[in-house]
């Protein structure tokens, strides 16, 4: 199974907070394929919360997704508009 993996830069001020990571969670959700998150050697499941909080992601963190499933590429598009529109946030 083809996994697809890209870099993403935090560009939101406050990071990924609360609302982000349910924003993420909520995206990530929508999909049967697996992402997971990874920052600085840690690799957490998408689909969760609290895993996306352990990541302590602020401003400027570099974190890189992955997912491998029968929707993976969609999955991928999805999470990118999010963190290019910086969550709706400045």
């Amino acid at each position: 199974m083809e996994v697809l993996e890209q870099e993403f830069v935090v560009a939101n001020k406050l990071g990924i907070h609360a609302r982000v990571a349910a924003q993420i969670v909520k995206v990530a959700g929508q999909f049967e394929s697996e992402i997971l998150i990874s920052k600085s050697g840690n690799t957490v499941n998408g689909k969760s919360i609290l895993d996306i909080m352990t990541l302590v992601c602020p401003h400027g963190s570099k974190i890189r997704i992955s997912a491998s499933g029968p929707d993976a590429h969609d999955a991928m598009s999805a999470l990118a508009v999010l963190f290019q529109t910086k969550f709706g946030e400045m």
